[in-house]
């Protein structure tokens, strides 16, 4: 198997497993009880805390541990509008649905919701967020990195807009935590969402960065864990693991995604000798250094994978990916349905090699030219 959908879900690093392991076997006590098997799991639970501040330059008090990033992304929009009741936010057309659908539901509620359109390239306009902000815009969620073309988003710039409005903004890193450096101080964000199995965790954790002083209302009821804000007993395990994984990010992130970045392009160069129409998607220069989504115009995604034995890649989300309708990312892009439809999405990964992309050119010529 050739694996290339590191954006998909990521393997489980074994510092992540030992951590979750130990948690789960060894210290396994209730970090709400106050013996000594409870106060070894909460101190267990307070490290990685501070391990997932010190990859974002945060504090420790400004993480929530969540289930992962839809879980995040979730309290961050509805509980920023529910702590006011009413008004207006601007989110992106190409964000992860569990963006899109707090907005939809937002609208239901009574809310006003623009949705922010990009260029060919997918990328948004901070112009465009300047014009659309009214006096009652309470929050904009503009993705930090799309999880189909890797569009690396002018957050910064989008922040800086906010900030002079006072208007909070909130960012979906999920696709950006542990393949770039990320520092929620430079990009002067005031919510950060991350999930773990992006970032080589498990499946079920993830946080919310929430900088000090910003308002929430809970969306979930019950005891007080998290600040009142996720309650139910803390999954010290898996958080444990979350944090294994965030220390290990920061040994080598800026030499991995060169690494990476390196292989993206070598891979471009041999699919462009295998198909010389093959279009590529976003500007290089901006995007994710993993990540390379291009289209094969005139083809269907679906059946050159179908023909590509051995190889894992995506015709774009995962969660998308089981259903034969158009990327409303690439929708949003102006990409015409002949070149959507023939679109891959490559994501490659710490385990990914020069020999597993040679292997992947092979299968895939004998895909595109059976």
């Amino acid at each position: 198997m050739i694996y290339l959908d590191y954006n998909a879900t990521t393997p489980v690093l074994p510092e992540a497993l030992e951590a979750l392991r130990q948690a789960a076997v060894e210290d396994f006590g209730n970090p709400g009880s106050g013996h000594s098997a409870g106060r070894r799991a909460r101190e267990i639970l307070e490290e990685a805390r501070t391990r997932v501040a010190t990859l974002l330059e945060a504090t420790p008090e400004e993480i929530l541990f969540v289930s992962g990033g839809t879980e995040a992304n979730n309290l961050a929009l509805l509980g920023a509008a529910l702590s006011r009741g009413r008004g207006h936010l601007l989110v992106s057309r190409i964000e992860h649905p569990s963006v899109l659908e707090p907005a939809l539901r937002l609208l239901e509620l009574g809310f006003e919701v623009d949705f922010l359109p990009v260029d060919g390239g997918g990328y948004v306009d901070p112009e465009e967020v300047r014009r659309r902000l009214r006096p009652e815009t309470f929050l904009v969620s503009v993705m930090l990195a799309n999880n189909e073309t890797g569009a690396l988003q002018p957050v910064k710039e989008i922040v800086s807009i906010c900030r002079e409005a006072g208007v909070l903004f909130h960012t979906d890193a999920a696709q950006a935590v542990g393949k770039i450096p990320v520092s929620v101080r430079e990009i002067g964000c005031d919510l950060l969402s991350i999930a773990g199995h992006k970032m080589y965790a498990p499946k079920g954790i993830g946080a919310l960065y929430v900088r000090r002083g910003v308002r929430l209302s809970r969306i979930l009821y019950g005891a007080g864990q998290e600040r009142g804000l996720r309650p139910g007993t803390e999954p010290v395990p898996l958080a444990a693991a979350l944090g294994a994984a965030a220390e290990f990010a920061l040994h080598d992130l800026s030499a991995e995604a060169e690494r990476q970045r390196a292989l993206r392009e070598y891979l471009w160069e041999g699919l462009r000798e295998l198909e010389p129409r093959v279009v590529r998607h976003g500007d290089p220069e901006r995007t994710l250094p993993n990540t390379l989504s291009v289209s094969f115009p005139g083809r269907v995604a679906s059946e050159i994978l179908s023909r590509a034995e051995g190889l894992c890649a995506s015709t774009g989300a995962a969660c998308h990916d089981r259903q034969e309708v158009l990327s409303h990312v690439l929708s949003a892009m102006g990409v015409p349905p002949e070149v959507a439809r023939g679109t891959i999405r490559f994501s490659l990964g710490r385990w990914t090699t020069q020999e597993d992309l040679d292997g992947a050119l092979k299968i895939l010529e004998e895909a595109l030219h059976p």
